[in-house]
């Protein structure tokens, strides 16, 4: 199952989520006007029993009003709070944010794998949170999109995995990132808020005193409460294990997938069953579905609500990945997943292009691997500090082959940074001039955990700066349009904390328009010449569903910079098929000629990871020894 077909179950089951939620509800009306009618019966002052009629309109509206209002209000409320990102729950649960600056070589060893996880899968490089007082052994990925997700890892993790094992288990959270069930599991935690808050209601009632002395009075109502409240939280966790159990099993072989080394997840599951996978917190029971092992213990029935399988049977699983990839080893020296580049053909085929969204190979992790170690020392420092990270992106922006342009957009920046600044930034572009064309987009992703770090009005202001650099140009080179997409877009959860992408458009008819300035942008840049870019625009078109029904220009249209970032705006608010079709269309009218540029592969990655398509790097052939 491909990284669109993933999208399009997380949205059917999000419906179904929606569905059971009422349906619970519904359910819980009736148990709570059922126990309503029998506390009327059995009150001696209330009614006459000998003409009581158990259905009763007024009373059931009543109930009816209450648990919607009361269910509804509470879960919205945790919903609310949820739409911030993972951060949220990660600080619910006591986890304290990992500092791109820290001392601590455990913790930065953590960062260091998540940033390689991030690079290779073209995805944000995510916030992490150690929870520091959890001697288990568990991790976590929340949010509620790729822009706002986070992970955790307990103390026990980075005490008691090696390296390699705690790959596997990042591995394994990067999976739910990537797959959309984060987005999921963030609106389970939100729905059943509201359920648990029943049990904690009629828990604090019970305990109600009145002038300091013990009052029993409101104890039965109390009681009532937790009982109606206990019933929710037996359908809860079964919800919960419903939702989590199979996604356990496909993030286990994502994560072999991703690092080819099955005995890696193996041996973090052994080792969970040497220790502990729960957590002390009381507050995991309401988020254990989202760890990578058992968070919370079950007395009774674990088998129907443990929300993951038992640690046997994902280690017989894994072994069996294990077997599979040997054998598959044996009989070819293909790799058990490619990358976008193939050892015996040299052509890049626009379908591995599509295929390989949202997926990280063992290729691509070694290739991030030995890139990122290839930066200078003053780069990997430089990345993890708030002010040098400015500087950085600065230097991305500044001219490095024409001295008069460079000149120009110096000129133009000593108006809004400091000569130190401004000193910087010059000396971070000679070195990065030096550096292979595929570091420039992963630079970006490795100064965002630093730059999240500041206020909206600072980020706003390094967005403004970074704009004003390419507008200092003679003309805005597609780097820098990339650059300040990408920019924009993985710091839009900072600039516009109340934007929520959502789907707007669901035919191809709504979002024509758009898409053919897209493609037309793409096969201009990609050949001067006018007969082969209309070529190669024909060809993106066709690729579209519904073609032959919409009005198809014979050249490409002219656009701008400004008006394709409308227009990729436009497309991120698509159904996922829509958004597959897109990129589709893209990577075959890039790639029509057998051939890319850099400037194809920048505009290409840069317009895919906008619209939430995360796309791996393009390896390059004499660094990775694939052609």
């Amino acid at each position: 199952m491909n990284f669109f077909k993933h999208q399009d179950k997380a949205r059917q089951n999000t419906q179904l989520l929606f569905g059971l939620f009422a349906l619970f509800i519904l359910t819980m009306i009736f148990v709570i006007y059922i126990v309503v009618m029998l506390l009327v019966v059995m009150w001696p002052y209330s009614v006459d029993t000998t003409t009581f009629f158990w259905w009763n309109p007024t009373v059931f509206f009543r109930v009816s009003l209450i648990t919607i209002g009361f269910i509804t209000l509470a879960s919205c409320y945790k919903m609310i709070q949820l739409c911030r990102g993972g951060s949220v729950i990660a600080k619910d649960l006591g986890g304290k944010l990992i500092l791109t600056e820290t001392d601590s070589e455990q913790e930065q060893q953590v960062l260091n794998i998540v940033d390689e996880m991030a690079i290779a899968s073209g995805i944000p490089v995510p916030k992490v949170y150690l929870l520091d007082r959890e001697p288990s052994i568990n991790a976590f990925a929340a949010g509620f999109s790729l822009n706002d997700a986070v992970i955790g890892v307990t103390r026990g993790s980075i005490e008691e995995l090696n390296r390699d094992e705690l790959q596997a288990v990042i591995a394994h959270e990067f999976s739910h990132i990537l797959n959309g069930d984060i987005r999921i599991n963030s609106l389970l935690i939100g729905l059943l808020h509201g359920i648990l808050l029943i049990f904690m209601t009629g828990k604090a009632i019970s305990r109600v005193r009145f002038n300091g002395e013990d009052d029993y009075s409101l104890w039965p109502f109390g009681f009532m409460l937790m009982t109606i409240g206990g019933i929710g939280l037996i359908f809860g966790r079964s919800i919960q294990a419903a939702v989590s159990r199979q996604r356990e099993f496909l993030a286990d072989a994502s994560a072999v997938q991703f690092t080819r080394n099955p005995d890696a997840i193996s041996g973090a599951l052994q080792k969970i069953q040497q220790k502990d996978s729960r957590l002390l917190t009381p507050k995991a029971e309401a988020v254990s579905h989202i760890f990578f092992g058992n968070a919370v213990s079950i007395y009774f029935f674990k088998e129907e609500f443990a929300t993951h399988p038992s640690v046997p049977i994902r280690i017989r699983r894994v072994s069996g990945i294990k077997v599979k990839a040997k054998n598959i080893s044996a009989s070819s020296d293909n790799s058990l997943v490619t990358g976008f580049d193939n050892r015996n053909s040299p052509t890049i085929k626009p379908d591995k292009i599509t295929n390989q969204i949202a997926t990280v190979t063992p290729n691509h992790l070694d290739f991030t691997q030995q890139l990122l170690a290839e930066l200078p020392e003053s780069l990997k420092l430089g990345i993890r500090e708030t002010q040098t990270a400015q500087e950085i992106l600065f230097a991305l922006t500044l001219e490095n082959q024409n001295s008069q342009i460079q000149e120009k957009q110096i000129t133009w920046l000593l108006q809004v940074q400091s000569e130190e600044v401004i000193n910087s930034s010059i000396r971070f572009n000679q070195e990065i001039s030096q550096l292979d064309s595929n570091t420039y987009l992963p630079l970006i992703d490795l100064t965002i955990p630093a730059l999240k770090q500041l206020s909206p009005q600072e980020c706003q202001r390094i967005c403004k700066c970074v704009k004003g650099l390419a507008l200092a140009k003679e003309q805005v080179s597609v780097k820098d349009f990339a650059i300040n997409l990408i920019l924009w877009h993985r710091l839009q959860p900072i600039l516009e904390p109340d934007y929520k992408s959502t789907i707007k458009f669901n035919s191809i008819a709504e979002i024509w328009s758009d898409c053919l300035l897209v493609l037309s942008a793409i096969a201009q840049i990609g050949d001067n010449n006018p007969e082969s870019a209309a070529y190669a625009f024909s060809s993106g078109i066709f690729r579209l569903p519904g073609a032959a029904q919409q009005e198809k220009p014979k050249a490409p249209l002219k656009c701008n910079f400004s008006e394709l970032k409308k227009s990729i705006e436009n497309l991120r608010q698509a159904t996922p098929k829509l958004k597959q079709s897109l990129v589709d269309a893209c990577a075959h009218t890039v790639l029509i000629d057998n051939k890319i540029t850099d400037q194809e592969k920048d505009l290409l990655r840069a317009i895919a990871m906008t619209l939430d398509c995360p796309i791996p790097l393009f390896l390059n052939s004499k660094r990775s020894n694939l052609k």
